[in-house]
């Protein structure tokens, strides 16, 4: 059986993940770029507590578009503000601005 180091509980009771999610203070905005493009900018996420990479993709796949991950940011193309809130809420995360 494997034990989680951070909790000491069993890798299936193990809380950390959601724990982690409930704490994060996320940030999502739309922002304008060159020739007028919309981008939606989530920020505020803490990359020791969650695979950051993993969550772009879900998104990416959810909202059926493309984006990427710059300096801790999660870049989506298009103005998706109002979906990403959405799912971000679906995936346990709490404090979503």
């Amino acid at each position: 059986m494997n034990i989680c180091p951070k909790c000491g509980l069993s890798q299936e009771l193990c809380v950390c993940e959601t724990i982690a999610k409930e704490e994060q203070h996320i940030s999502v905005r739309a922002v304008k770029r060159r020739f007028g493009k919309l981008t939606t900018v989530i920020e505020g996420i803490d990359q020791k507590d969650i695979n950051i990479k993993d969550l772009a993709k879900n998104l990416k796949s959810k909202l059926a578009c493309g984006g990427t991950v710059k300096e801790g940011k999660i870049e989506l193309q298009g103005d998706h503000v109002s979906k990403v809130k959405e799912e971000l809420g679906k995936m346990g995360f709490t404090h979503i601005k």
